[in-house]
């Protein structure tokens, strides 16, 4: 008994040794030795620009189709009846809070040395910024003031509730006009480093953007809020010196991909490398209109059909057309380029906001006409188009006419591959107004138009439920129902 008593102790005490050693050293064995602790500030930039690259840029015929560009012309459906679901706009709601979580991480550790770190933290507030606009354009009303609170340090908050738009936008170009007037004072020494995929480092392009991007967001509230735009509006254009713009296609706020495994440009991916070009062609009223109007550009933004023709094809039209070959396919500019670009602005979105403003009666220091004519040229050579064609399509069909209209038409062809904010100006002004309702939707004919925001995802259903149903109220059929702060247009539903 005595030797099988020994024989048993002794494995039992290796065996707790063992376990105690285990415990000890759990987290050192759970650790991966390849991951950084505590990832430099530079690369997070660079993960929220790609990941904004390929969330916001990646889209083909989701806003392609609500702003009339593109359309689906194998595999129909409707963008599965814009219900609520975690992908597609679910996945692209997430990455506007997980962008802005890292962003806010970069701002929370550099800021017991902000000094040290004052470029980076401007371009990480000017980010986040952004896609403040980016969702609320979208969503409409979306978790904002407690958003990002979820640690006990900032509240402890994770169910957010929703602010409406009409208070998300005052707050959010207030910010903006912070950051112009602290970069307006002066830049950091601290270098942004590889992170900055955008602009490589270069402090005065971020500078423009942010004045840039107050320009956009205060022509979108000129019919509701007509006073902030126009003082925010007046104040860059007047300011030139102090709040730069995007005045040329050097300053594009553009991302270029690297053109090899794993970062190609999301519509080249989607199209060549996924072998699905053949499913998305180019909309009818889009050819209709470059071709009614002479509008040389229609050579970049489409390809020629099999028959050496530009043809285009009806949005939401409920089966595929008896060739594929018969309609034209995105422009090889726009899709098969392996080290293409994702467009946030485009300089001639700066001058057609400065058209519609003189307009409006604002002091911008240039006639709208002449705003006009520079959009565009930016445009024409942003597309590769000669002077000379540019010349011709001025003095011919796109000739200036006194009207926003012209400014609204034009700016829908100039901001092509930008479509959100492409939808953005649809929304607000109705142009195109050759768009076509959600035919084939699974609501039927209960709504004559395209959708005016996309459906919160499911998993707010789920998790945020009880603030969820405040701006539900004012919903119907998840992405109508509800049209922006900034959309007056009456008669749609």
């Amino acid at each position: 008994m005595e030797k099988i008593v020994s024989r048993m102790v002794l494995p039992i005490l290796c065996m707790l040794t063992m376990l105690s050693s285990c415990t000890k050293s759990f987290e050192e064995v759970n650790t991966n030795p390849d991951a950084l602790s505590n990832a430099p500030a530079t690369n997070m930039l660079g993960n929220v620009l790609r990941n904004s690259g390929e969330q916001f840029g990646g889209d083909i015929d989701g806003y392609g189709t609500f702003a009339g560009y593109i359309v689906k012309i194998q595999y129909m459906d409707y963008m599965g009846g814009l219900v609520p679901t975690n992908n597609t706009y679910g996945n692209r709601w997430a990455a506007c809070y997980y962008n802005n979580t890292q962003l806010k991480d970069i701002l929370d550790k550099t800021e017991a040395s902000a000094e040290g770190f004052k470029n980076m933290r401007l371009v990480s507030r000017l980010w986040q910024c952004y896609m403040w606009q980016y969702l609320t354009d979208g969503w409409r009303d979306v978790p904002y003031t407690e958003a990002l609170k979820g640690g006990e340090s900032d509240g402890g908050i994770l169910k957010a509730k929703y602010d409406k738009q009409e208070d998300i936008y005052p707050s959010v170009m207030a910010s903006l006009k912070v950051i112009a007037d602290e970069m307006a004072a002066g830049f950091g020494k601290d270098a942004l480093g590889a992170g900055d995929f955008i602009y490589k480092g270069d402090m005065q392009k971020w500078q423009r953007f942010c004045n840039s991007l107050r320009l956009r967001m205060a022509i979108h509230i000129s019919g509701v809020a007509p006073q902030l735009a126009k003082t925010t509006i007046e104040e860059i254009f007047n300011n030139p010196t102090r709040y730069p713009v995007i005045a040329s296609n050097a300053d594009n706020c553009y991302l270029y991909w690297q053109g090899s495994a794993p970062y190609y440009e999301p519509w080249y991916k989607t199209g060549y490398m996924d072998k699905r070009v053949n499913n998305f062609g180019m909309s009818d009223i889009f050819i209709a209109h470059l071709q009614e109007t002479q509008d040389p550009r229609i050579a970049s933004v489409a390809n020629k059909a099999a028959d050496g023709q530009y043809r285009g094809y009806q949005n939401g039209a409920a089966s595929s057309p008896p060739k594929l070959t018969d309609i034209s396919y995105i422009g090889d500019r726009y899709m098969n380029t392996p080290a293409g670009f994702t467009p946030f602005f485009k300089s001639c979105e700066t001058y057609y906001i400065m058209a519609e403003a003189a307009m409006l009666g604002y002091s911008v220091g240039m006639s709208a006409q002449d705003a006009y004519e520079k959009a565009v040229r930016l445009s024409m050579e942003d597309n590769g188009i000669s002077s000379a064609a540019a010349d011709a399509y001025l003095a011919g069909k796109g000739k200036w006419n006194n009207t926003k209209e012209r400014i609204w038409w034009d700016e829908w062809v100039a901001l092509f591959k930008d479509n959100f904010e492409a939808w953005a100006l649809y929304r607000r002004t109705g142009i195109p107004s050759t768009n076509y309702p959600s035919l084939n939707s699974i609501y039927g004919n209960a709504h004559n138009d395209q959708p005016f925001r996309l459906p919160y995802p499911n998993n707010e259903y789920l998790t945020n439920k009880a603030n969820l149903d405040v701006p539900l109220t004012n919903v119907v059929d998840y992405a109508w129902g509800q049209q922006m702060w900034w959309d007056k247009r009456t008669g749609v539903k």
